[in-house]
């Protein structure tokens, strides 16, 4: 293969990927939903002592242990985000409708 056929994987590859991403980002969604009305915190220490372990045993590289633990780490920030984004607009919109509520009709 040369150069060209070699990019041409690699953007199949990031094609799945951003699949691959968004579906696990549309999980975490509905984690952080479960969690607000359930009073959890967004940060989980012992889950993403889980995740990291689970990579760790997964890897058969090339990429290094620590390498992908980057990754990941970056990736469950963001995810982490997104929990946050959405419980915050939940909860604005949760406390929008409650004023609503209380408003004299018009």
């Amino acid at each position: 293969m040369d150069i060209a056929d070699w990019r041409e994987q690699i953007d199949e590859l990031d094609q799945q990927l951003v699949k691959l991403i968004n579906k696990r980002a549309e999980c975490a969604l509905e984690i952080g939903r479960l969690k607000r009305h359930s009073d959890m915190p967004v940060y989980e220490p012992g889950r993403e002592r889980i995740i990291f372990e689970n990579i760790a045993r997964n890897n058969v590289g090339p990429l290094s242990t620590m390498q992908l633990r980057q990754i990941f780490e970056r990736l469950v920030d963001v995810m982490r985000q997104i929990q946050r984004n959405e419980m915050a607009a939940e909860e604005a919109q949760e406390k929008k409708n409650h004023v609503s509520e209380l408003e004299p009709n018009s």
